[in-house]
């Protein structure tokens, strides 16, 4: 083949050059980073390392707020609500929308810039659909890098929508300051999946839709919520607001974020917010040291025919789970 008809290398993405241009505030720069930060490519991966380390100074001043709840409680008719009442505030706003992953592809299938319309057209937004991949809690594996892009492009809110689909939550917990779930009116069967497990992680609960025949519904739903957990007497809940709002009408939306204001605040005096955010890195620490070992498992290829020779002998009954897994850290020399 013609050296001159062979396909053109592909430049590796230059740190310092993107870093410059996010603090210039340009879009096109911070869209690129966030795919670089995407990349499961090894190069990709440290110059994606780089560029967070050149960051990190202009990182950690945003509001960042985590919002969950189950599908069809109205998560992106009330952020997009909310992004759009931020931005008359003066605030810039920044979502990163976690979609279900594609079985069969691996994208996005909810289209969330789609159903933040009015909030994607705004300049002084930025919206990111990302496909799940499976992680844990519903939480893309870099969204926390993007929300640290996102801080040092400016943005001084981020919200972070998790798919909510009864996952483990605590990912998006472990990289906000303010997690919020978002309840249906009608307390009765809500009533029912109340757990102790997001009491734990929740620091504020919104019954929505709020509006029309529903508010009498949400606001008796409301007085439910708060009143179970006074008698479950868990100590997340003893000081926890439950709150009603409406996507789709705005009400109650500026109390809302007043509340996530008060709660930031607190923690600010109490010094509970330096501690979480310590929490969070080391969590981060770990997390990114589990995704490397996971890389080295699957990087050799002798190594995966190991692997999966030991899932046929563990499935079958003829090797145990736990020596299966002696096995594999002495494949990786631990």
């Amino acid at each position: 083949m013609n050296p001159q008809d062979a396909p053109p290398r592909r430049t590796l993405p230059d740190a310092e050059a993107l870093a410059a241009g996010i603090r210039a505030g340009q879009r096109g720069a911070l869209a690129r980073a966030i795919t670089l930060v995407e990349s499961r490519r090894p190069d990709h991966r440290r110059e994606a390392e780089r560029l967070i380390g050149l960051l990190l100074p202009q990182t950690g001043r945003a509001v960042r707020v985590g919002i969950t709840g189950v599908p069809g409680v109205g998560k992106s008719t009330t952020i997009d609500a909310l992004g759009l009442h931020l931005l008359e505030q003066g605030h810039r706003v920044a979502v990163l929308a976690v979609d279900p992953s594609s079985s069969r592809t691996g994208g996005s299938i909810l289209g969330d810039k789609t159903r933040m319309a009015r909030l994607a057209a705004d300049p002084r937004a930025f919206v990111r659909p990302s496909p799940s991949s499976g992680t844990l809690g519903g939480v893309a594996a870099r969204t926390r890098e993007t929300l640290l892009l996102c801080e040092a492009f400016g943005f001084d809110v981020v919200l972070v929508e998790t798919v909510g689909v009864g996952q483990s939550e605590t990912a998006v917990a472990d990289m906000t300051d303010t997690f919020l779930v978002l309840m249906l009116p009608g307390a009765g069967d809500e009533l029912q999946g109340i757990k102790k497990g997001i009491i734990e992680i929740a620091d504020l609960i919104a019954v929505n839709k709020a509006d029309g025949d529903n508010r009498p519904r949400a606001l008796a739903a409301a007085s439910e919520y708060a009143g179970a957990l006074h008698v479950l007497g868990h100590e997340a809940g003893a000081s926890m607001r439950v709150l009603t709002c409406s996507g789709l009408t705005g009400e109650g939306l500026p109390e809302l974020w007043a509340a996530i204001l008060r709660h930031r605040a607190e923690s600010e005096a109490s010094g509970a917010l330096t501690e979480k955010r310590t929490h969070q890195q080391v969590k981060w620490m770990w997390a990114l040291v589990e995704e490397r070992l996971r890389a080295r498992l699957s990087g050799d290829p002798a190594v995966r025919a190991e692997l999966r020779g030991l899932e046929a002998e563990v499935g079958g009954g003829r090797l145990t789970p736990a020596a299966a897994a002696e096995r594999i850290s002495r494949l990786m020399g631990l």
